[in-house]
């Protein structure tokens, strides 16, 4: 162990003490990993012992238009009305495409998109209401906290009017995405006319109050400081400690790929690190000691980094993640499925208990005596995707938008 703050913070993590601010710069700023893992896996270890969750889930993305594709710089997956590879899907084609996953085990949709200018909340509702009535075993967790506070503005209604009509038409989560880092100075610069750092965390707010929980992430790699990262961090803890509605913590790799800010930092074909991939699961897991459980994105991170994390403090692997745009959008080159058998797989390789969880955590299976099919041992270098029109990835060509239009016009243009 490398010096006295690591061993103040171990001594306090044996006694089940809260970390303070300081404790958590300390941490980002050590290099000692194995250290922090290993401190990170016995706070792990003491709320969910050997378990690793996963959830048999699709993504289901509506939308690639969005009204903040010229300010939020760090996205891949956004484009203008017009603009190659910008597409709304209809209600018809969201069912076709959760068809497809008629034949797996889905027990999630997982529903994001961009902010379109003309798409209204009662879309939304019918799409959810139209998804419980094709899969009634299916959960939905469903739009962000930037998405909900958009349609509200759209409809000229409270954020809680949005929300109930949300839970009412079946959506059981929200989703954790939009959070990307609360400083100020750093959200200015990678995702301007977003909502602010406490905006998303009151739409969260809202949400628990309501009975519905949700996820929360951080966005990390880009031009954040280690100490907006421990302030994020204690952010969503004090919330927690408010309401309690936060499942899982999500720590999101930035992927430099076809986005504008990749192009301005000259980091396009760059990623995390795995050090750095790792070191944030544990230190997330070690400040964020009120939340339940903390996972690992494996489609950001790949599976190996992943399986690796599982020691580092994660104790959930994601899921199956049918078909994620928004990420392989941005380049990452993992695959864009993995399969049931390869999900336990990977977390029994880790010397893990496999656990198949729904959305709120509840157990859906255990694997005593499961034996995978002997093809599942190793991970596909490319996953196979459903197929069909619905099932494409198309890269931005640019990075940037074809002009700096102001937000008025791209509303003004909208299909």
């Amino acid at each position: 162990m490398s010096g006295p703050p690591l061993r103040a913070i171990a001594e306090k993590v044996e006694r089940g003490e809260r970390l303070t601010r300081e404790d958590g710069l300390a941490l980002f700023a050590s290099a000692d990993l194995l250290t922090i893992g290993r401190l990170a896996d016995m706070a792990n270890r003491r709320k969910n012992g050997d378990r690793v969750y996963f959830a048999a889930n699709q993504h289901l993305n509506p939308t690639n238009v969005c009204i903040l594709r010229n300010t939020c710089v760090f996205c891949s997956f956004a484009r203008i009305p017009k603009e190659d590879g910008a597409y709304t899907r209809t209600l018809d084609e969201v069912y076709a495409e959760a068809e497809a996953a008629r034949a797996n085990p889905t027990r999630e949709f997982h529903i994001v998109g961009g902010l379109h200018p003309k798409l209204r909340l009662e879309y939304y509702l019918e799409m959810f209401r139209g998804l419980k009535a094709r899969h009634p075993q299916v959960m939905i967790k469903a739009l962000t906290a930037v998405e909900v506070a958009h349609l509200a503005r759209l409809e000229k209604m409270e954020v809680v009017e949005v929300l109930k009509a949300m839970k009412e038409a079946g959506v059981d989560t929200l989703p954790g995405g939009g959070a990307e880092v609360f400083s100020p100075a750093a959200r200015a610069t990678i995702a301007d006319r977003k909502l602010t750092g406490e905006e998303w965390l009151a739409v969260h707010r809202e949400a628990h109050q309501l009975g519905i929980p949700s996820n929360c992430t951080m966005l990390y790699g880009h031009v954040e400081t280690l100490a907006d990262r421990v302030d994020h961090l204690l952010a969503l803890r004090a919330l927690q400690d408010e309401t309690g509605g936060f499942l899982t913590y999500i720590p999101l790799a930035y992927h430099p790929d076809h986005n504008e800010l990749g192009e301005t930092l000259g980091r396009t074909g760059t990623a995390t690190t795995g050090f750095d991939d790792l070191k944030n699961i544990a230190v997330g897991r070690l400040l964020l000691d009120n939340i339940p459980h903390v996972k690992t994105h494996w489609p950001m991170v790949t599976p190996f980094i992943s399986q690796v994390a599982l020691t580092f403090g994660c104790d959930d692997l994601e899921g199956t993640v049918v078909f994620e745009r928004v990420y392989h959008e941005a380049g990452a080159p993992t695959p864009m499925w993995l399969s049931y058998d390869e999900i336990v797989t990977l977390i029994r390789g880790a010397g893990k208990e496999p656990v198949e969880r729904d959305s709120l955590y509840q157990t859906v299976r255990t694997f005593e005596g499961y034996v995978p099919k002997p093809q599942a041992a190793p991970v596909r270098p490319a996953g196979p995707a459903p197929q069909g029109s619905l099932f494409q990835i198309e890269h931005r060509i640019r990075a940037a938008a074809r002009s700096k239009q102001s937000v008025a016009t791209v509303v003004d243009g909208a299909e």
